[in-house]
């Protein structure tokens, strides 16, 4: 066999099974959700001590219709489960309570792609019991085997790196287009990317959306996905939204809550220190995967997306997933926010952390320049407290722009 063709098939280690190994120990429930095809699977058949445990997937008929029947012999003599597919049987989560009830070191995980229908029914039946995990797609440093960076991190606490020159981060437009599904790596041609992506479109709509709500119209969800991709990075006008897709508003708000409990849409809020009337409170929208939002947004080449007027807000959906993910790891996780006032002025993303707040601005120029930190320095006279800026970018430079302002090429910071 060809060795790059093999190289495509391996098992890439994801920054969360450290925090999911954890977990196990401690929990007697961990739950493992997120999107179709991100992995869920196949980290828990991969990775230690998951590996070893006794695995169920409800996808099958059989174990199906045990689970219903009898759930608890699926984990007869066995002190370690994992169940996938969980949400199929939710019968089966009263019996897994009683089970961590009378036997507290027996270790259950539960996987499953529908947040609405899983954590619904378990938050009835192990509260208390149980600790949530959502396994994204890939982040570039994931791609690149490349541990997470702890470049926020230290920024949050004073520690900022000194002036350099550094290599250039990779071509953005190459890695948005890729993607971060693991089904991807497969491929090598454009054109076999797409039909993955039309086919995993199809199987959501199909599949997904009928076990978690009805829809009226296939036709009429799909186009709101279409409309909603091409303003992914933007702030979200959920009244202009539903007029372009020629719905109703409470229809259109349904279907947006619809993708969030999918896993492949999120809003993120914006940032108010205080209750200033010169702050925009709209949040933005993003696609969790940006290579979903250009299939949808029928931008099927990588020559078509670097003439696409909405470049750079396809950058900036790559950029916060990246950044979503680092700081999702952090215990609490960091969150994340947006921050614009009404003449203009803004901050991409803001990041909080218990007390400490930092703001990230991007730019895709490979020349940062003083200019550039603009909106970092008026959020730092609003917010004084903050910790400092950092401004991402295309090129080669680690440079100060202030005590408390970097500009870091975006990589050193994603992997």
């Amino acid at each position: 066999m060809n060795k790059n063709y093999s190289t495509r098939f391996r098992y890439l280690p994801r920054w969360i099974t450290p925090v999911l190994q954890q977990a196990s120990q401690d929990h007697s429930v961990v739950v493992l959700t997120g999107a179709r095809q991100v992995g869920k699977s196949t980290l828990l058949k991969h990775e230690e001590p998951f590996r070893r445990w006794r695995y169920w997937n409800l996808d099958d008929l059989d174990t199906l219709a045990q689970a219903r029947t009898d759930p608890g012999s699926l984990w007869a003599d066995a002190d370690a489960i994992v169940l996938d597919e969980a949400q199929k049987a939710p019968s089966v989560f009263s019996a897994i309570k009683l089970a961590v009830d009378q036997q507290p070191d027996r270790r259950f995980i539960l996987s499953g792609s529908a947040n609405w229908l899983l954590l619904s029914r378990l938050s009835e039946s192990l509260a208390g019991r149980a600790v949530y995990f959502v396994l994204d797609p890939l982040t570039h440093g994931e791609l690149q085997m490349h541990p997470p960076s702890d470049v926020l991190w230290r920024a949050l606490h004073g520690e900022w790196p000194s002036d350099a020159t550094v290599e250039s981060p990779p071509d953005p437009t190459s890695l948005m287009a890729g993607g971060g599904m693991p089904a991807l790596l497969r491929f090598s041609s454009e054109e076999s990317k797409m039909q993955w992506w039309d086919g995993y479109v199809s199987t959501y709509l199909e599949r997904d959306l009928r076990q978690i709500s009805q829809i009226a119209n296939l036709v009429d969800f799909r186009r709101f996905m279409q409309l909603l991709a091409l303003r992914s990075g933007q702030i979200l006008n959920q009244s202009g939204l539903a007029r372009d897709a020629q719905l109703k508003q409470p229809t259109a708000h349904r279907y947006l809550n619809l993708l969030e409990a999918t896993y492949l849409v999120e809003r993120l809020p914006a940032f108010a220190s205080s209750h200033s009337t010169r702050l925009m409170k709209s949040p933005k929208v993003f696609w969790r995967e940006v290579g979903l939002a250009l299939f949808l947004s029928g931008y099927f080449t990588r020559e078509s997306l670097n003439h696409a007027k909405e470049w750079g807000n396809f950058f900036e959906t790559f950029l916060y997933h990246q950044l979503r993910v680092l700081v999702s790891l952090w215990t609490p996780p960091g969150r994340l926010f947006t921050w614009r006032q009404r003449s203009g002025m803004e901050v991409d993303f803001i990041l909080e952390h218990g007390r400490q707040i930092l703001a990230i601005e991007l730019k895709a120029t490979d020349r940062p320049s003083f200019r550039d930190t603009a909106g970092i320095r008026v959020f730092l006279q609003e917010v004084p407290h903050a910790a400092g800026g950092i401004l991402l970018h295309g090129g080669k430079e680690i440079r100060r722009f202030a005590q408390n302002i970097v500009a870091l090429p975006w990589n050193l910071v994603t992997g």
